[in-house]
């Protein structure tokens, strides 16, 4: 990342008491990467070279999980123990592997939250490098002899039907069509919006409202975001996007450079995703070598600038205000709200920030039209969606399926349940979605429908939880997640999910029945649903209280 956008004032200006000057993140990570940690002195190096006080840079430092300040062992290695990989005996993996080298002083274990890699779960990572239980001691072996090389994203599959680039045709087609003066903002705008898309990474947004909201204000520079940093349990979709079709994402983000005259514009990605990473990075020398970003694009004299920015941990990056703290290299914690990014975002600029899914669906809609992309759907829906199936199901995996494809209808394409169980719950939108019971598989997966049978589309993540699973353990494995992952900024959030955590650990201990929940920890979901600040908080608690909902209703209470 570049040290300031343009060499202007924004990215040095100190904002609401922050420290001024350009992000010292990408510099941390770049220490990080050349050395495997942050020595000492390399963090005094960089503090005379840029006059940046010590303090700032521990601050920081302490706040992002990625960053080590402690000298690697031979072989890190990171287990999740999320629900998708819970589900999966995780906890037994563990054990396992503390079992078998927990007095190898070369190795050192961690319970990790999150890899994004829920369909080979229980997921695992060596030294970064991701992959399966099974695999594990071939890549031990590696670390040790100094052999161990980072992975890489394999070869796309097959062409997803939101592509609209056949094998052999050019690609950005639409994106030329715009910046040849064939296509005008206001239309592609107007595809969006007759189109319905809304964001996919949870929110729901309107997209053509967003994206007319920053293309109207007067302020700039404006700013574009791609927001990859999806790192909620059983969510790894916008993986898979990246990895198969970053020319759709970044046509995209491109476009919506176009709609809102920005010049420059990120792609937060989180630092899990190396290999995909890695792809993005090559998709934009093509890019370059095609005159589709630089300067004077294609003769429009518009200037096009797109960078990649390397998340230093934490899921409360995926909120987009704490994520914009991120990019301007402070803690990320979430701001108030409002003023919104669309008005102020990026060093307090109008910033459009949208996620994988989203752009990637731009460049079809505006190619096909919007009549076309609503044809698609099923049971009312519109257009193409994919989900991350994972859980206990015969072929957990990315799918894209019809808009409005039911529940029972996705479980059946990912295989159905494992080994023939019955089905007793579902996530149908990842880790803050409340669980859905076997008597709602005909409810179709839109934005709509899901709310009305009481949870939420959210990030696009099916968890599948078979019959005779412990949906109250389930659901406290759950808020484990979002205890660990809590910013920390607002009280109602950092203590309130821990705290019922504490009470749900004694009501499994105990072996008490769900239905006899103690009363406050229902008074804590309201309190941190209508008092933290952001929407980590806010959901923290749903999943357990519509496991207490499921329970009553088979109890027939």
């Amino acid at each position: 990342m570049s040290s300031s956008p343009n060499g202007a004032a924004p990215g040095r200006e100190a904002r609401a008491g922050r420290f001024p000057g350009p992000s010292l993140i990408p510099a941390l990570t770049a220490i990080q990467h050349e050395h495997g940690w942050l020595p000492r002195e390399e963090l005094v190096k960089l503090s005379l070279a840029t006059r940046r006080p010590l303090y700032e840079i521990q601050g920081l430092i302490s706040f992002y999980p990625h960053f080590r300040t402690e000298q690697p062992r031979v072989a890190s290695v990171r287990v999740c123990h999320d629900l998708s990989c819970w589900l999966k005996d995780a906890d037994a993996t563990i054990a396992s592997i503390r079992a078998r080298h927990g007095d190898d002083t070369d190795i050192e274990l961690e319970e990790a939250s999150c890899l994004g890699r829920c369909e080979q779960a229980p997921a695992v990572a060596v030294n970064e490098v991701p992959t399966t239980a099974a695999k594990l001691e071939n890549l031990l072996a590696d670390a040790r002899a100094g052999t161990l090389v980072q992975a890489t994203a394999p070869a796309a599959a097959h062409r997803w039907p939101n592509d609209p680039y056949g094998e052999g045709e050019t690609r950005y087609r639409v994106l030329r069509r715009a910046l040849l003066g064939d296509l005008s903002a206001s239309e592609i705008i107007a595809e969006l919006k007759e189109a319905g898309l809304r964001g996919m990474g949870g929110a729901g947004f309107p997209t053509a409202s967003k994206w007319e909201l920053v293309a109207a204000q007067p302020a700039t520079p404006k700013y574009v975001i791609c927001n990859a940093d999806e790192s909620e349990p059983g969510t790894f979709k916008d993986r898979q996007i990246l990895s198969d079709e970053p020319h759709l994402v970044l046509e995209g983000l491109l476009l919506g450079m176009f709609v809102t005259g920005a010049e420059l514009g990120w792609v937060f990605i989180r630092h899990e995703y190396g290999p995909e990473e890695a792809v993005l990075r090559a998709e934009l020398e093509v890019l370059h070598a095609e005159g589709l970003v630089g300067n004077d694009v294609l003769g429009s004299g518009r200037r096009f600038e797109v960078e990649v920015f390397t998340s230093p941990g934490g899921y409360i990056l995926g909120e987009e205000s704490a994520l914009l703290e991120c990019l301007e290299g402070h803690r990320g914690e979430p701001r108030n709200k409002p003023p919104f990014p669309g008005v102020s975002g990026l060093w307090g600029r109008p910033t459009l920030i949208n996620n994988v899914e989203t752009f990637a669906d731009v460049p079809i809609i505006v190619d096909r039209g919007a009549g076309w992309w609503s044809g698609q759907g099923v049971n009312g829906g519109s257009g193409w969606k994919f989900f991350a199936v994972s859980g206990d199901v015969e072929v957990p995996g990315v799918y894209c399926v019809p808009s409005g494809t039911t529940i029972g209808n996705l479980v059946a394409t990912a295989g159905g349940v494992k080994d023939g169980a019955r089905l007793g719950a579902v996530q149908p939108g990842g880790a803050s979605s409340n669980f859905l019971g076997a008597d709602q598989l005909e409810v179709p997966l839109d934005f709509a429908p899901v709310a009305a049978a009481g949870s939420m589309l959210g990030s696009g993540a099916l968890v599948v939880v078979a019959e005779g699973t412990d949906l109250l353990a389930a659901a406290t494995n759950v808020l484990r997640f979002f205890r660990n992952e809590s910013c920390g900024k607002c009280v109602p959030c950092r203590v309130g999910s821990a705290k019922a955590h504490t009470i749900l650990g004694d009501i499994l201990a105990q072996s008490r029945d769900p239905g006899e929940l103690d009363e406050r920890v229902a008074e804590l979901e309201e309190t941190m649903r209508l008092t933290s600040i952001c929407g980590l908080g806010q959901v923290a608690l749903g999943p357990v209280m519509s496991v207490v909902r499921l329970e009553r209703s088979s109890q027939g209470a």
